[in-house]
This record gives structure tokens, sequence and C-alpha cells, in this order.
């Protein structure tokens, strides 16, 4: 039966939006925009971006990433640098294979950081200081694919919190689960696995009605920019982030709405579950809006 012939066409979003499975297994589209891009459909329905290309008469396959982390613009421009590296007689994916094989558990805390978490969690810096303060002086010299379970069982006992032992026991399965899909530093197991996490209770501490007053009074001991904020934080209970980037744009007639995705334009982050949602400001709220005078971003001290 003869081969069918591969499909070629000028990729655009819509049309990769569309791709689906056909049958049982994996299939190419090549980008006619891009030489040696390709896009692969899986069963599953995974996408995947791929540079293809000749080494020695025989192709070499080069994975990109994820379509749906990287998309077609950044991926034609990922592949354009590979091709340029192919015409100066380098084989990017023997050099690929080869850094990956020694890296370093800190040389792969910082791709995580720089290709994933910048891009798709919010809450990177937190994780990341927690790696950085609690794993890289004990594992960031070892090779990432040395790190064992009986590592990670030593770093839970070594933080004194449990709650913070949790969080970074997460943010350690979190970069060992990209390295595996990624293939970094051939991690072929996460040692986070397993490692049963410390037992936590729900908070139950409140603010008292006696207590609130006192806060209140001692805010202002903080200069004004900082003290509003953190009256604006009691008032309303939301995220210190949120209360960070409020904007005069977004409130009107007395209602605060917070948008769900983020707005660059306006530095506006977006909310961490990229829900929108409304917040009632009462009259002390309101006062504390008319105080600041402000245009644009409430809270903005002399750094921004």
């Amino acid at each position: 039966m003869p081969k069918p012939p591969p499909k070629k066409t000028k990729l655009n979003d819509l049309y990769i939006k569309r791709l689906k499975p056909d049958g049982e297994r994996p299939y190419l589209v090549w980008d006619t925009y891009q030489r040696g891009l390709a896009i692969q459909v899986q069963p599953t329905r995974t996408k995947a971006w791929k540079c293809i290309y000749p080494f020695h008469g025989r192709p070499r396959w080069y994975h990109i990433a994820n379509a749906s982390a990287v998309g077609l613009a950044e991926a034609r421009v990922l592949a354009g640098r590979i091709m340029f590296q192919v015409a100066e007689g380098k084989d990017p994916q023997s050099e690929r294979k080869a850094e990956r094989s020694s890296g370093t558990f800190e040389e792969l805390t910082t791709a995580y950081v720089e290709r994933y978490a910048k891009r798709k969690n919010k809450s990177w810096k937190q994780a990341d200081a927690l790696t950085r303060k609690h794993l890289l002086p004990h594992w960031g010299k070892l090779k990432a694919a040395d790190v064992a379970r009986s590592d990670v069982k030593a770093m839970m006992s070594r933080v004194a919190a449990p709650i913070v032992a949790n969080q970074v026991l997460a943010a350690a399965s979190a970069i060992f689960t990209w390295a595996i899909r990624e293939e970094f530093g051939g991690v072929k197991v996460n040692p986070c696995n397993g490692v049963e996490r410390n037992a936590t209770t729900d908070r139950e501490r409140i603010l008292s009605d006696a207590e609130i007053p006192k806060f209140w009074a001692a805010f202002d001991d903080h200069g004004l920019m900082r003290s509003m904020a953190l009256k604006m934080l009691l008032l309303t209970g939301q995220r210190p982030g949120e209360i960070a980037h409020m904007r005069t744009e977004h409130i009107e007639e007395g209602w605060w709405t917070l948008p769900g995705k983020p707005v660059p334009e306006l530095g506006w982050p977006g909310t961490k579950n990229a829900e929108t949602h409304r917040v009632w400001l009462p009259a002390l709220a309101q006062n504390i809006l008319a105080e600041m005078g402000a245009t644009g971003l409430v809270f903005a001290g002399a750094r921004g």
C-alpha cells in the first residue's frame, strides 16, 4: 500500500485548533511558511511542535514544546533558530541530549522557571523562593536525575514548619514533573511521588472586634501609601497582589470589578482563579480612594 503524501499547509491558529486525531496513529502537518516546522497530533488529542531536519542523510526530530504551551508564532521563531543552527553544520537534537544528560538540579530549576513557570504560574516567585532557600543549598550541584526519594524525605524532616515543608514538596514535584515531560537531564522518575505530606489543620484564628481597631491604628505607622493599601486590604478581604494592582479604571459607582484575565497594557495580573468578580467598596474604602486622588494605579509609590 503506497504511503500517503505528507500533509502540508500554511498553518494558522484556527486550523491548528480544528486539528483532530486521525485513527490510532499520530500524524504530522507541515508548515509551508517555516521550513522544518510541523505539528504532531496524537490519538489522545495532544498536539506538539516538532522541528525535523536532515543531518548526515537522516531525519532528526527536535521536540520544541506542546502546542498548548507555545503558540504558532513562537514555534516558528524557535524552529527558525534551530534551522539556522543546522545551516551552520550543528545537530541541535544531539546537543540538547548532551546538555540534558548532564543537567544539575540548579540548571533544571532555572530552566523550569524561565521556560515554564514564569508563563504559566502566577505564584512562581513564591515557589522559586522556597526552592532556592530549602533545596538548592542541598541539591543544587547534584544531577537532577540523581535526586532520590531519600533526599526528598530528608528535606521534609529538615524544614521545621510543616506547612512550609509541604509547599517545598509541591514546588519540587512540579519541577520534576516538568523535567520528565521535557526530557530534561535524563530525569525519568519524580522522587517526590509517594512522599507523605505533613498533616495540617485549617486556620481558625481571626481578628476579634477588639483587635481590628488596634490593627487599623498600627497601619498608620507605615506611611501613607502602605497604610492606605493595608486598610483597603482589611476592608475588602481581597488578595494583597490584587490590592497592589488596584486601578481606578476598574471602579465604577462603588463597585470594583476585578478582571479574571490579565490586562497587560494596564499591568493588571488577573485573578488567581482567572474568573472576573465584583467587590462592593464600603464607605471607608471609598473615602480612601478619594483621599488617594489617583488616576490609574491607586497605590502607586515612587517606584510604581
